[in-house]
């Protein structure tokens, strides 16, 4: 796995699912019952444990975009963290509702580990798997087409993400640079580059005025500059250790 959906509202639906499954789950199979569990506690249970189950996935959403911006790569390690991360927060939130008033569970540290935990990441992770393979496939469906819009309704231009090389600020306008018909043209949009890296969060920023296109990253014309398709941008020293990890 070499991508990362870090759309948060993608990540919070499919946390969304994840309790509901959890929530019916538990609460019509029963997975940890000794016969001592009435239904008013088997729903409080249920319904805690998929609260919780959403509440620390939308924390790893949160921390993994956080991450990713940062480094500007995934891999199949960094996946297993955060399924860990998820894993060690989720334990710990539940054993507290467990032991909480609410349901004065009266397994102890280990047995609850032991116990319901174990039954619990059973499972949850291979719905998380298949989750966020999905979410991948989400990212090459709304990322194959580019869609930039400005504050005037005519400002719209819609590009292949591939032919995107870099936007630039333009004082009160973007000026996105990309490739048509083999050469490289550009196009003023009355935007920020802030919003233009909200909207479209794997691009790089190498410049207080710059953003680009890693796929079109080619070499080092010198300390300061980079050579992209067609056009070479200056680099800051605040963004260089990023661009190094290319």
């Amino acid at each position: 796995m070499k991508q990362l959906n870090m759309s948060i509202k993608h990540n919070l639906i499919v946390g969304l699912l994840i309790a509901l499954w959890l929530f019916i789950f538990a609460f019509i199979i029963k997975p940890f019952d000794d016969g001592t569990i009435n239904l008013r506690a088997w729903f409080l249970i249920s319904f805690g444990f998929s609260v919780m189950a959403f509440l620390c996935y939308a924390i790893l959403a949160v921390l993994q975009k956080s991450v990713y911006e940062k480094i500007s790569k995934w891999n199949i390690n960094y996946e297993v963290i955060s399924l860990l991360f998820f894993y060690v927060i989720y334990f710990f939130g539940i054993y507290a509702y467990y032991k909480s008033p609410i349901l004065n569970g009266g397994y102890g540290f280990e047995e609850f580990f032991v116990v319901i935990f174990i039954k619990v990441a059973l499972i949850l992770t291979p719905v998380i798997i298949l989750a966020r393979r999905y979410l991948i496939k989400l990212i090459l469906l709304k990322e194959d087409i580019l869609n930039f819009r400005g504050e005037n309704k005519l400002d719209v231009l819609k590009i292949k993400k591939d032919d995107l090389v870099c936007v630039s600020n333009a004082q009160n306008y973007v000026e996105i640079f990309y490739i048509e018909n083999g050469k490289l043209v550009s196009k003023l949009i009355r935007s920020s580059l802030k919003k233009v890296q909200e909207d479209f969060d794997f691009l790089m920023q190498i410049h207080r005025s710059h953003l680009i296109n890693p796929a079109h990253f080619k070499s080092w014309r010198n300390p300061n500059t980079i050579i992209l398709t067609q056009i070479e941008l200056p680099v800051s020293k605040n963004y260089k250790e990023t661009l190094l990890a290319l």
